[in-house]
């Protein structure tokens, strides 16, 4: 009995390595901050942000990925268009770490072993876990005191296509939904009356760029038929 299970799980494991094509890579671009503090910009990014990414293609369409970014978010009042934020000047910085899991949706096939099928437009969803400084302001100056660790949602748009049979580049736009509202120091919940803003609208930030992914593993199953 046990030999038999041990063959059925060799038998799955191979099985699946044949059945699947990975990808491992970089992740450059930029960040920019939706809140409280600073310009009004949905994307517009202001600081670097880097990072790695790996996928499991599972099909044509979808694909499992998984990320690891990091970013200091900053924004300034100064780069607001309205006058309000402008005469209060506020400014801050925070430091993100962003892990993040779900799932590529293609619009077209992409077939990693096919030159034909090398450019598609995609969607990305998931969740997300960051660990992120606790901020409030005290003589207009953002004060540190702590980090915590939050959810958020990831929403990203974009575009790949294949550079070779090896390399794949990807630009795109990903907007992070956050269970907080003080990555701005805005809402700090040790200091309540220290608080400004909208307190019922929680923060958002944005990662655009591009990555560059190395695919290897065995040739699809999808395309040893084709």
């Amino acid at each position: 009995m046990k030999f038999r299970i041990l063959a059925i799980v060799v038998l799955f494991g191979t099985s699946m390595s044949y059945a699947q094509m990975f990808e491992i890579g970089a992740f450059a671009g930029g960040s920019n901050f939706i809140g409280d503090v600073g310009a009004e910009w949905y994307i517009k990014p202001n600081s670097l942000a880097i990072g790695g990414v790996a996928k499991w293609n599972i099909s044509k369409r979808y694909s499992y990925r998984g990320s690891l970014i990091y970013s200091k978010l900053h924004a300034s009042d100064t780069d607001s268009g309205s006058s309000a934020r402008q005469t209060r000047g506020y400014n801050f910085s925070n430091d993100v770490l962003e892990g993040s899991l779900g799932m590529e949706f293609n619009f077209l096939e992409f077939d990693l072993d096919n030159f034909s099928r090398s450019v598609t437009p995609y969607l990305y969803g998931g969740v997300s876990l960051f660990l992120h400084d606790l901020l409030y302001y005290d003589n207009d100056i953002a004060i540190d005191y702590g980090n915590k660790t939050t959810f958020a949602i990831p929403m990203a748009i974009g575009v790949k296509g294949r550079l070779n049979t090896r390399f794949v580049l990807a630009a795109e736009i990903g907007a992070r939904y956050t269970f907080t509202d003080n990555l701005d120091g805005s809402n700090p919940k040790e200091f309540p009356e220290l608080r400004f803003g909208n307190i019922f609208s929680d923060d958002w930030y944005v990662f655009s760029g591009v990555t560059l992914t190395y695919t290897f593993g065995q040739k699809p199953c999808y395309s040893c038929y084709e």
